[in-house]
């Protein structure tokens, strides 16, 4: 058997698995915007599922051209949505802001719940 002759046998069998991944990342990312456009109807979605089911390569390519550009809008809009979600919680979890807190402190200080030295000690705080 010929070094060369397998040699360019592995690298064809690597460009083969490359291609074969990158479609099947490709058809998961069209199957998931199918489902995460909420504008797409039923019926579109269903027939574009048929469509990958029974024509899978010439679908997705079909799907990449003609909605590839709104795929990114919403995949941005779904991160923007997460990210709200999850500043939402920190900011809920993380408590007042340090304006509330010394808003609460000086009403403390008012009602003579502390002195003036605790007042400043919790400004200071809040302040950090």
């Amino acid at each position: 058997m010929n070094f060369w002759a397998s040699f360019w046998d592995i690298i064809w069998w690597f460009i083969l698995v490359f291609a074969f991944v990158s479609y099947l990342y490709a058809l998961f990312a069209v199957i998931g915007d199918l489902f995460r456009d909420s504008k797409l109807g039923g019926g579109w979605k269903a027939l574009w599922i048929i469509f990958l089911i029974f024509v899978p390569f010439l679908t997705v390519l079909v799907y990449l051209i003609a909605r590839g550009g709104s795929m990114a809008e919403r995949y941005a809009a779904q991160a923007q949505a997460a990210k709200a979600s999850t500043d939402a919680y920190i900011q809920q979890v993380a408590g007042a802001s340090p304006t509330d807190e010394i808003a609460k402190a000086k009403d403390l200080l008012t009602s003579g719940a502390i002195t003036t030295e605790e007042f400043e000690a919790l400004k200071a705080k809040a302040l950090r």
